[in-house]
């Protein structure tokens, strides 16, 4: 059985933990494919290495850990604007799995750009490998709110219904704690894991499947948190994955 990850930066590993434990238990093929390129290499190689010794940590082969977006062009905060080449990068690197029996990305939720192109091209690239289900993980959102606030892992209804996955009190444990891996990245948790962990202590940890049909809808009405925080309009986002959607040589599929 193989699962395939795709994510856009190093570390967003960390808010699908549990599925990734649950991997390992069962003796799952997990194949991690990391699709944001960098600006700055050493940064690059550095989270990069952060995310491999994290994903060690657990069980996971490092050869199983790709950088797929290195040299693509899909820089960080850019996915949007080079799908075409990001997307090949994961094509290729999917190519030598025989069969994918799941796949698992960020949510389409208005949090981040290039979170919700990683759940743009896994709807794609599971449409040309046979269909696999799709589960997403939602990293973080802003529907009513305004400024720089934002939901923590908190998956929008919008996206359907949430399947519960069980963790006992050592487990959630291990998982916060696991947060020591990401050095480089101390500042942005310092926001984002109080706010995951306080919205999972009251609902809890789940995943979503993904309806291809999402990708064509707009996250949620108002504002997106990355049009507030990044000033990134969805008209700009939407229009690069419209173009990405309708490129000359996609298979024949739903429009």
């Amino acid at each position: 059985m193989t699962t395939v990850y795709v994510l856009a930066h190093f570390d967003d590993e960390y808010c699908g933990l549990p599925l990734v434990t649950a991997g390992v238990a069962a003796g799952e093929d997990q194949l991690f494919l990391y699709v944001a390129d960098y600006a700055r290499p050493r940064l690059a190689e550095r989270r990069f290495a952060e995310s491999r010794a994290l994903l060690a940590h657990l069980g996971v082969d490092p050869a199983k850990v790709v950088h797929a977006g290195r040299g693509t062009g899909a820089v960080d905060g850019r996915v949007h604007g080079a799908l075409a080449s990001a997307y090949a990068a994961l094509q290729t690197a999917v190519a030598g799995v025989a069969k994918i029996d799941r796949m698992v990305c960020t949510a389409w939720e208005g949090g981040h750009m290039d979170h919700d192109m990683c759940a743009l091209m896994t709807a794609e690239l599971a449409a040309a490998r046979g269909d696999p289900p799709i589960e997403t993980i939602s990293l973080y959102n802003g529907p009513r709110l305004s400024g720089p606030f934002f939901h923590g892992a908190w998956p929008l209804p919008q996206n359907g219904p949430v399947r519960k996955v069980k963790l006992g009190p050592a487990a959630w444990v291990r998982w916060m704690l696991a947060v020591r891996f990401f050095p480089s990245q101390t500042k942005t948790w310092l926001g984002l894991w109080p706010a995951m962990f306080y919205s999972y202590a009251w609902r809890g940890f789940g995943v979503q499947r993904l309806d291809p049909a999402r990708v064509r809808q707009r996250p949620h009405e108002g504002a997106l948190f990355y049009e507030r925080m990044f000033k990134v309009p969805y008209a700009e986002v939407r229009a690069a994955a419209d173009a990405f959607l309708s490129r000359p040589d996609r298979p024949s599929g739903p429009a």
